[in-house]
């Protein structure tokens, strides 16, 4: 049980930390200073939204979660909020972040979900706020896609399709 717990944590990590994977084990190497990259994925709208750049990184085998990672654009004259995701390739769906607690970085599930302010941008990035795919039902293939559906408070609800990049991805080329 215990191993379970170790492997499944150390998969988090190395699902959430850009740096955490070396690139000899993702296969690809980005050049000293610079990122990896995963494909652009396209600029979407709902509403008074702009969702863009959504991205995912390819997974080890049996890897246990994933991370999802975009762009949220209100154009708007109000708030929104991301209330929930959901996608098939995972038992279930959390938006989550990252954040510092004294020394120690913890990940928490915001149950109260994402509030995008009039006018502002929210991202979503490696190391900090992130959609976190639990359970995952199969590995994500570097160069594939997979839908997630966004559900706002306002807005309503929009199918997204995140490209897949290298399992070392810090994100999308589109920004």
């Amino acid at each position: 049980m215990i191993r379970l717990f170790a492997r499944a944590l150390l998969a988090s990590t190395l699902a959430l930390s850009p740096i955490a994977v070396s690139a000899h084990e993702a296969g690809a190497k980005p050049a000293h200073g610079a990122e990896a990259h995963a494909p652009a994925g396209p600029l979407v709208t709902l509403g008074d939204l702009e969702i863009s750049g959504a991205f995912t990184r390819a997974t080890l085998p049996n890897a246990p979660v994933g991370g999802g990672f975009l762009t949220i654009t209100n154009k708007g004259a109000a708030a929104d909020r991301l209330v929930s995701a959901t996608a098939p390739i995972a038992k279930e769906t959390q938006i989550h972040e990252m954040a510092l607690e004294g020394d120690v970085m913890k990940m928490r599930q915001l149950t109260d979900g994402i509030e995008i302010a009039a006018g502002e941008t929210v991202t979503l990035a490696p190391g900090g706020l992130h959609i976190m795919f639990m359970g995952l039902n199969t590995a994500l293939v570097e160069g594939e896609k997979v839908p997630v559906t966004l559900t706002f408070e306002k807005a309503g609800t929009i199918t997204v399709d995140l490209a897949i990049g290298a399992a070392a991805a810090a994100k999308s080329m589109g920004h």
